[in-house]
């Protein structure tokens, strides 16, 4: 199957300091990708820097097999909430039609089509009855549901999601981690920065593991090993006895 996502001898700096160095891996379509490892590890930086969000310092990124410039139309991104102002007063509609921006001529303005995939959105995330309500009035689990809505306006192919479970509740979360197996069901591919290694096999179809390089990078049972999370987590990880679940130890 073609590679969706192919990185090749990647190595990004940020604030001067080398983020990580030298990667290289290949993600085929309709999965669901769980990017792990300890804080400053890269996570984030790498999707950024496939997303064409930051300048990378040598290699080299192809999405469907084009340059970035080629499909930015076929990719959506739910950064962190920490790294957006809630306090900027726009209705929760609005947000999610921020998602249809790049299907609308700049001399437009959004169609009967636009308005409906914004309801279809919303009502999938069960947020249409807040949709008057201002982002900034929401929990944070409501919050990330609407950030998640505009990624579905956008009917992109590729999704990266930015710690999307960070600080959100636990029914928040079931209900976006349902959204996203749904979204794998119906041909997606999504790319989770996630910190939660009790949830990683559950959550996650592949994993790629980082520390400032590429540690591992393939199906979840293959990555998923105590040797490399060890490796990852400076040894600082314990394997619950019987199970093959695993906790960082003073992270």
């Amino acid at each position: 199957m073609n590679s969706i996502v192919e990185v090749s001898n990647l190595t990004v700096s940020y604030d001067g300091k080398r983020a990580f160095e030298d990667i290289s891996f290949s993600i085929t379509p309709q999965q669901i990708v769980g990017i792990i490892g300890p804080n400053g590890a890269g996570k984030s930086t790498l999707i950024k820097a496939i997303m064409g969000l930051m300048s990378i310092d040598c290699g080299q990124i192809k999405i469907m097999n084009k340059p970035i410039v080629k499909v930015r139309k076929e990719i959506a991104y739910v950064p962190q909430r920490s790294s957006i102002d809630l306090d900027f007063p726009a209705l929760v509609e609005d947000v999610v039609m921020m998602g249809r921006y790049p299907h609308i001529s700049w001399w437009g303005f959004p169609r009967k089509k636009d308005y409906k995939i914004v309801e279809n959105s919303l009502k999938q995330v069960k947020m249409y009855d807040l949709r008057k309500r201002q982002i900034g009035q929401l929990s944070g689990g409501q919050q990330q549901r609407v950030f998640l809505a505009r990624a579905l306006a956008q009917e992109a192919e590729l999704f990266f999601l930015d710690e999307p479970f960070a600080g959100i509740d636990i029914t928040s979360e079931n209900m976006i981690m349902g959204l996203l197996k749904n979204m794998c069901n119906q041909g997606k591919t999504l790319f989770v920065v996630h910190h939660d290694l009790s949830k990683a096999e559950s959550y996650f179809d592949s994993l790629i593991l980082l520390k400032n390089k590429l540690i591992a990078c393939g199906k979840r049972e293959d990555v998923f090993k105590l040797d490399n999370l060890r490796q990852a987590y400076d040894g600082k990880v314990a394997a619950f006895s019987n199970s093959e679940e695993y906790m960082v130890v003073n992270q």
